[in-house]
C-alpha cells in the first residue's frame, strides 16, 4: 500500500478558519479543563482509558509545513484539555508520527499521552527497526500499545511484540483490521493469540463485528478500539441536513457526531473510539460524547433503526 498524500494546506486551512474562534493553544493560554470523559478499563490490565481517543490517519500527514504543524498541535492541545489520552498512528500514515512528536514536544505532554502505534512491514525482521524509528518520531520513551497493522506479517510481529512486552519495552500489544475485511482470520487470532487489544471498524452502520468479534473479545478479555467511526465522513455527509431526533437529548447527543459516537462507545466491548479531525471544535465535540448519559440496549436499537430508516 502506498503512503497517503499529505493533507493539503488549502484544505486544512479551510477547516481551521471554520474553527478559528475556538482554537487556542494551551502552551500560550491554558483553557479551562472540560469535565473528564467516561473511561473503560482494558480488560487484561485494568488500565482505564477515555472512551474517545484521537486518530491521525490523513489528518496529521502534513509534512513539515509550520502552519499545519501548529494547527495539529492545537488539535492535540484541545484533546488533552478535554481529558483525552489515547492517540493512534502508524508508519503507513506519512508524516503523522512526526506531527504527533512535534505536538507532544511543543505541549510538553509526553507524560499525558497513551501512545498507540503500529508495525507495518511484511518482513518481521524489519519490525524492530521500524518500531524504533516510530518511537523516535513520537519522542516517547516507549509505546503503551503496539499493534500489527492490518495483520501484515502478524505471526512474526507478534513474537517480536511479546518479547518486547516481556522485557518491559511496551505495555500492551494488539492487531488491527479495517473495512470489515478478514474477520474470519481476526477471529482465529483472537481465539489463540495473547492479545491486549484488537482494532476494527465499528459504527452505527458497520455492525458486522457485533455478531462474533465483539462477544469474543469480551470473552477473551481483549480491549477493542473502534476505527472509522464516521466511515471517513461518508456517514456524516449522509446525515447532513437531516434533523436529529428530539429524543437524542435523552442521551445527551446534541449533534449527529455525538449520536454516532455514543452508539459506538456504549457497546460494552468497546474500549475506545478513535475519530480523526483537523479541527479544535470537532475534537471537543468528540470528547463531549464520552459523558453520561450513554444509551442502554433499548436505546441503541432505537438509534440504529432510526439511522437505517433515513
Amino acid at each position: 500500500m502506498a503512503h497517503l498524500p499529505p493533507l493539503s494546506r488549502r484544505r486544512l486551512l479551510g477547516s481551521l478558519l471554520a474553527a478559528a474562534a475556538t482554537a487556542t493553544l494551551p502552551a500560550l493560554a491554558a483553557p479551562a479543563r472540560a469535565a473528564e470523559p467516561l473511561t473503560r478499563a482494558l480488560p487484561g490490565s485494568g488500565e482505564a482509558l477515555p472512551l474517545v481517543g484521537l486518530g491521525s490517519w490523513i489528518t496529521f500527514n502534513v509534512g513539515d509545513d509550520p502552519v499545519l504543524l501548529e494547527a495539529c498541535t492545537e488539535v492535540m492541545a484541545a484533546f488533552f484539555a478535554a481529558g483525552g489520552r489515547l492517540i493512534d498512528s502508524s508508519p503507513m500514515y506519512g508524516s503523522s508520527q512526526a506531527t504527533i512528536g512535534h505536538a507532544l514536544s511543543r505541549l510538553e505532554a509526553v507524560d499525558r499521552v497513551y501512545a498507540a502505534d503500529k508495525v507495518w512491514t511484511s518482513s518481521p525482521a524489519e519490525g524492530p527497526a521500524q518500531i524504533e524509528a516510530s518511537r523516535r518520531a513520537w519522542g516517547v520513551p516507549h509505546f503503551d500499545l503496539l499493534q500489527v497493522h492490518n495483520l501484515l506479517g502478524w505471526e512474526g510481529h507478534l513474537e517480536t511484540l511479546q518479547a518486547m512486552k516481556a522485557a518491559g519495552e511496551v505495555r500492551h500489544l494488539g492487531i488491527t483490521t479495517s473495512h470489515g475485511r478478514r474477520h474470519d482470520e481476526v477471529e482465529s487470532i483472537l481465539r489463540r493469540a495473547p492479545l491486549d487489544t484488537v482494532q476494527l471498524t465499528y459504527n452505527i452502520v458497520d455492525r458486522e463485528a457485533e455478531s462474533r468479534l465483539l462477544p469474543l473479545a469480551r470473552e477473551r478479555g481483549i480491549g477493542v478500539i473502534a476505527n472509522r467511526p464516521f466511515q471517513r465522513k461518508r456517514l456524516i455527509r449522509r446525515l447532513a441536513g437531516k434533523p436529529l431526533p428530539p429524543w437524542a437529548a435523552e442521551i445527551g447527543a446534541a449533534t449527529w457526531v455525538q449520536f454516532i459516537l455514543k452508539f459506538i462507545i456504549s457497546h460494552p466491548a468497546i474500549t475506545c473510539a478513535i475519530p480523526a479531525t483537523t479541527r479544535v471544535d470537532h475534537v471537543r465535540e468528540n470528547l463531549a460524547a464520552a459523558r453520561e448519559p450513554l444509551p442502554d440496549d433499548v436505546m441503541r436499537r432505537r438509534m440504529a433503526d432510526h439511522v437505517r430508516g433515513l
